[in-house]
């Protein structure tokens, strides 16, 4: 078996710090190394125990999670960071994606949506939940349709699935094309879109009605 995904916890609340703990303890792949529950400290402990993927809260004491994330991820870009949201904190989230954040969970999410997300963005893949909500896409800038549109055929075709949460096998399955070429078309998609990363244009494709929003 290979070496277990490290992860390192980051928030300001005891009890969702030792409840996420407790959610991840004992899964085979997944080992929590360390814990944060300030920014300064997230930062700390990331170079200490050089986690893979960082569950990173954004209401912070002293350093907010958002300015953390920018920090570690300068010192360290192999790292992952999934966002952990809680009711209102929509704007900060696509500051922490613009940021470099690659995935974002609700605190409240199910045990399977932790793994999932921690496993794929380990992969360096992206993580959107199961469902957005219009407040979280009214805080991002319109992609216009006509930029969307400017896109090839296959370019299109990645960014629709994308959007839909596929990992980049997953989308190399469905288009009968390489892992490698899914990942030059993600790289020519991001460009054109001129934005920083997967989620980042998940979330434009979503704006522009290319996948329908799902409403829980």
């Amino acid at each position: 078996m290979s070496n277990p995904i490290r992860v390192l916890v980051v928030d300001d609340h005891f009890v969702v710090r030792a409840g996420v703990c407790s959610l991840l303890k004992g899964v085979a792949d997944i080992e929590v190394v360390g814990v944060a529950e300030d920014g300064w400290q997230a930062v700390e402990e990331a170079e200490r125990c050089a986690p893979r993927v960082i569950l990173m809260d954004l209401r912070l004491p002293e350093l907010d999670g958002v300015e953390a994330t920018r920090r570690i991820l300068a010192a360290q870009p192999e790292v992952g960071v999934v966002v952990l949201t809680s009711v209102g904190a929509d704007a900060q989230v696509l500051t922490a994606v613009r940021a470099g954040a690659t995935g974002y969970l609700a605190k409240t999410s199910r045990k399977e949506e932790y793994l999932e997300a921690i496993r794929r963005v380990a992969r360096g893949e992206s993580w959107l939940p199961s469902h957005l909500t219009p407040l979280s896409l009214a805080h991002l800038k319109p992609r216009p349709a006509v930029e969307i549109m400017g896109l090839t055929g296959r370019e299109y075709g990645v960014l629709e699935l994308l959007a839909r949460g596929r990992s980049n096998r997953e989308i190399a399955c469905e288009l009968g094309i390489s892992e490698m070429t899914v990942r030059t078309h993600v790289s020519h998609v991001l460009d054109k879109l001129g934005v920083h990363n997967r989620v980042e244009a998940a979330l434009h494709a979503l704006r522009a009605g290319l996948v329908p929003l799902e409403v829980s």
